[in-house]
């Protein structure tokens, strides 16, 4: 997967020591929005050099890149696909960031870290799949030091109604469980968790459905990392504009 990438990036012209943790955006940061939502929830986060910060469900660790290098943080990632840590790995050697990133195989559900580890923990469209959610919030939870905030952007579930599939996160609806903001909220609160913020994302769905939709290979990166790509993204942006879903982006911080 990383030899691809950077395969695609070669054949435009970026390679070598010109290489930047940026030109990795499109291909690395898959959710709605990409860096630009990346950039805005690390926002509400307060964060500071000095914080340890975690991503639950870091995929090719595009924002523990990120925030290690804007931020200035040492950022851990964990993921329980291997070929998904091997490539965060290999890309942020590539890109000079593998002192301060760490990337972990292993279960949200059952986090390898000790209590009371990091001051900050993001989570991006990692959790539309998971059945036990109240587990995985409670595991965030228990690894916040206290006072530590989270930041939590995943779909939601608005209202009933049929879905268009596949989508990113499942091809079938057997193996997609979305909750709503109310659930998610009642989840965390349940977890010891006082939520901060809720917000409604919707507004820069199309905007961002359209670039990666187009045919220029630096921006349709997302659409180019999955299998189906076109499909599932076209079908997450009707089931957006039809007021089924929304990517909601929640903050919290633990007592």
């Amino acid at each position: 997967m990383a030899e691809n990438i950077l395969a695609m990036l070669a054949a435009n012209g970026i390679a070598g020591d010109g290489l930047r943790p940026d030109d990795l955006a499109p291909f690395e940061e898959l959710h709605i929005g990409g860096r630009e939502a990346t950039e805005y929830m690390l926002g509400k986060l307060d964060l500071e050099v000095d914080h340890q910060v975690l991503d639950v469900g870091c995929g090719i660790g595009g924002a523990v890149r990120f925030v290690a290098h804007r931020m200035g943080c040492r950022v851990t990632g964990i993921d329980i696909t291997p070929e998904f840590i091997q490539t965060a790995e290999t890309l942020s050697d590539a890109v000079g960031l593998q002192g301060s990133t760490r990337f972990d195989t292993g279960s949200a559900l059952s986090l390898p870290y000790e209590d009371e580890s990091f001051d900050r923990l993001i989570t991006l469209h990692a959790a539309m799949n998971i059945v036990e959610r109240p587990l995985l919030y409670r595991e965030m939870a228990r690894v916040l030091k206290p006072g530590g905030k989270m930041a939590l952007y995943d779909v939601m579930r608005l209202r009933d109604g049929e879905l268009r599939f596949p989508v990113p996160w499942a091809d079938t609806p057997d193996i997609s469980h979305l909750l709503t903001p109310e659930e998610t909220r009642t989840l965390l609160q349940e977890a010891g968790l006082t939520v901060l913020q809720e917000e409604d994302r919707s507004v820069i769905a199309p905007a961002f459905f359209n670039r990666v939709l187009s045919d220029a290979p630096l921006t349709a990166g997302s659409r180019n990392a999955m299998v189906d790509g076109e499909v599932k993204m076209r079908n997450t942006l009707a089931n957006i504009e039809d007021g089924l879903i929304a990517p909601v982006l929640i903050t919290a911080q633990k007592a």
